[in-house]
């Protein structure tokens, strides 16, 4: 065997060296102030004559704790504190230094990219790397046709709204006043499914009281919408054809607002999360607390709840007057501008911000049991980022109190980091270091559909920088349970995206969403999700071959009936390979191999070893990758787990020998793979 594996020293020297914050070369993985912890480093057999851990406070010589085949394994421990520590690695072999960060290894310090522990921040278990199914619930399932929203039930942004029949039928342009019917017993309806499916968590977006079939323009955080949920008795009736106003909206009314709708519609949600647990799934629910709607009882801008309580926006002594932003015309101050979000006063109001905490710790404790928060606009809750910041750390505390297993992830663009340090925020929505990356290397589309870039689209460098950077400026804590999704409410469909156009259905219609995909693409993208760092996240139907641009477009219903089912058996394989292989979940991950159109890397631990390749060209790519790199035996074998092109996809067969450290694979076009070592 030759032990620099056909490399120069110098090579050899630099690839062989690894670190990360993975339980392989970090204990404990999420220490508490009182704890000592072990920091690993991996480096070429007989490279270094010295290794030092250098932190922000001082440097530390490592010892030499293991050889283990080509390589070996220095430690050294630091000391018990409350503090944040930084750290990275210096690397002497006689006169020559080199530097490790999280960004790889130089020959000079950078002064970035070092690695972070931060004490006392600890994310769920169940949540680490937990396959996620994303529902927006007005269409998934309809399973109560008795509380589908009715046809000029009330009128939704100078619109009546729209009761639509036709399941099958596409979004309009314009579909906010327009409502399918979807509702939580369509969900309990489907559990089996999605168990079946081997999701973990459900995702629901907004599931309370609202007007809108997006349910972002929240009317009552204190109950699930009958809409959604039950209508045990009503009154009333639709609005007139003349009806300019909500004044005479009495059935609406009296569904959205009777104790009895409201008591039924919560205790059907406490069964479905119930019935969830009982599947061994989790829960978690959209929280909108930057603004409400205009509908919201505390304002009650449309007289939905007149002999109820008096709302701020027609008594100017009302309770709730505080809880907003009001301009010197009178006029209640939006988010954004938009009149249909007052923006609440969080900041100013502390009335209004013991209300939310006791929301945030409702829905999380008995007998609902949700099992955490997604947040929406999280960044932008107050009005300073000094409040923000205040007011998460409130919120945190507020439903860790219920329990510390509960789940905090919010909606964030940019960098996360200063909510991310233990104290606020368990994770985000994983634009930066997942989707936006995927995207342009699989497609050179951003993830709206609305642009174009062909210097993106399968260059491996920028993938890799991106990733690598992105990456970098997570928490290890963070990363595990970051939702890392292909699609959602707010982008076009990833298998729309497949067809390299760009467009929004007003201007390009429905049909050109469907147009040129391909699935062999999105099949890469999930091989890749279910493979990567953090909790893989489904959009409802992209499983099942759902196409769509941007919303409203990516927002069409479930197709029961009409599902693509050899991709509902891809996926049910992929997110079966992530159960089977506890390495996909919590093992390190190495870059392997980057080049036009082609990707490698590893995810391996002690135990496990596995390599993932995809070619994203239309022509049969031949590479040799150095699984050495991860541990793979010099002179091994590595065989097939899950395989995709445009023929389909395989669990079985291929095997690969391992020559020298180094594998020899041929891609074929449009293709991926993930295969072990046996």
């Amino acid at each position: 065997m030759d032990d620099n594996f056909g490399l120069s020293a110098e090579e050899f020297r630099i690839q062989a060296v690894y670190s990360d914050e993975t339980r392989q070369f970090r204990s404990p993985v999420e220490p508490t102030a009182a704890d000592w912890v072990n920091v690993r480093i991996r480096v070429g057999r007989g490279t270094v004559s010295a290794v030092f851990l250098c932190t922000n406070e001082r440097e530390y010589l490592m010892e030499e704790a293991k050889t283990q085949g080509a390589f070996s394994y220095f430690q050294a421990t630091l000391p018990p504190t409350a503090e944040e520590i930084t750290y990275y690695f210096r690397l002497q072999c006689g006169e020559a230094v080199g530097y490790y960060t999280k960004y790889g290894f130089f020959s000079e310090y950078k002064h970035e990219g070092e690695f972070r522990i931060f004490r006392d921040y600890r994310t769920p278990d169940w949540a680490k790397g937990a396959v996620m199914y994303q529902i927006y619930p007005d269409r998934f399932a309809n399973g109560d046709v008795s509380n589908d929203v009715k046809t000029n039930e009330y009128i939704y942004l100078k619109q009546k709204t729209e009761q639509v029949t036709d399941w099958n039928s596409l979004p309009a342009a314009s579909d906010i006043n327009r409502f399918y019917g979807g509702d939580l017993q369509g969900v309990l309806n489907k559990l089996d499914y999605l168990a079946e499916l081997g999701v973990e968590v459900l995702y629901f977006n907004p599931l309370f009281v609202s007007p809108s079939n997006h349910k972002y323009d929240t009317q009552d955080y204190w109950h699930i919408d009958p809409h959604f949920g039950k209508i045990v008795r009503e009154s009333g009736s639709v609005l007139a054809a003349d009806a300019k106003t909500n004044e005479t909206a009495s059935l609406y009314a009296s569904r959205t607002t009777a104790d009895e709708n409201l008591a039924a519609s919560d205790a059907l949600f406490a069964e479905l999360i119930q019935q969830a647990h009982a599947r061994g799934m989790r829960v978690i629910l959209d929280g909108v607390f930057n603004h409400c709607g205009a509908f919201h009882k505390w304002l009650d801008r449309e007289g939905l709840y007149k002999g109820k309580l008096r709302g701020a926006y027609r008594h100017a002594d009302s309770p709730y007057h505080d809880y907003f932003y009001w301009n010197a015309d009178g006029t209640y101050e939006g988010w954004w501008g938009y009149e249909n979000h007052p923006k609440l006063n969080v900041e100013g109001c502390a009335a209004l911000r013991e209300e939310l905490l006791a929301i945030a710790r409702r829905w999380v404790s008995p007998p609902f049991d949700a099992d955490g928060w997604r947040l929406d606009v999280a960044a932008d809750l107050g009005k300073t980022e000094e409040f923000n910041h205040a007011f998460w750390r409130m919120f945190r505390t507020a439903v860790k109190s219920v329990s510390s297993d509960k789940l905090i992830l919010a909606e964030h663009y940019g960098d996360a980091a200063p909510w991310l340090t233990g104290n606020q925020w368990d994770s985000i929505m994983n634009y930066d270091a997942f989707m936006e990356p995927v995207t342009w290397f699989l497609t050179g589309v951003s993830k709206h559909s609305t642009e174009k870039r062909e210097d993106m689209y399968n260059n491996a460098d920028v993938f890799w920088g991106t990733m690598s950077y992105q990456m970098g400026k997570l928490p290890s804590q963070a990363i595990s349970v970051a939702m890392n999704q292909l699609s959602n409410h707010d982008h076009s469909r990833f298998l729309t995206r497949t067809n390299r156009q760009i467009g929004r259905v007003e201007t390009e219609g429905s049909a050109a969403a469907d147009a040129n995909v391909e699935k062999a693409v999105l099949r890469e993208a999930v091989l890749l999700q279910m493979t990567w760092n953090g909790a893989p996240t489904v959009y409802y139907g992209d499983e099942a071959g759902v196409t769509g641009w941007t919303d409203p477009d990516n927002r069409r219903t479930y197709p029961w009936g009409r599902e693509d089912m050899e991709l509902i058996a891809f996926h049910k394989a992929a997110i079966s390979l992530r159960k089977e292989y506890p390495v996909l979940r919590h093992g390190s991950l190495k870059q392997l191999y980057g080049a036009y159109g082609v990707l490698a890397y590893g995810r391996f631990d002690e135990k496990e070893k596995i390599l993932v390749a995809l070619n994203n060209t239309e022509e049969i790519r031949t590479v040799s990758i150095p699984v050495w790199q991860i541990g793979v035996q010099a002179e091994g074998t590595l065989q097939n787990c899950l395989m995709t092109n445009r023929d389909g996809f395989t669990v079985f067969g291929f095997s690969y020998p391992v020559r020298n450290g180094n594998v020899l694979l041929s891609l074929p076009p449009k293709s991926a793979m993930a295969v072990r070592e046996i």
